[in-house]
């Protein structure tokens, strides 16, 4: 199995939020299988059991924090559908 390729970003680049070399920003990609992938702080130590009861986290998988303005800005890309 392949896994897919990065298709586009959504939102703004680092730059464009004010990253002077942007290499340690928060992104959002849409890969061309329709998934998205997002680079952000992996933060699951501090927040794995802070998880509501009814979320559920594989050991595959990992919670990751993007800033409010990465998200936000990356709204006007995500599709409805």
């Amino acid at each position: 199995m392949t896994s897919p390729d990065i298709q586009r970003r959504l939102g703004a680049t680092p730059q464009q939020r004010g990253s002077l070399s942007g290499n340690t920003c928060p992104d959002i990609f849409e890969l061309t299988d329709g998934s998205f992938a997002v680079v952000g702080t992996d933060c699951t130590s501090a927040l794995d059991h802070k998880l509501p009861a009814d979320a559920g986290r594989g050991d595959h998988e990992r919670i990751v924090v993007i800033s409010r303005e990465t998200l936000i800005r990356a709204k006007i890309d995500i599709p409805d559908d």
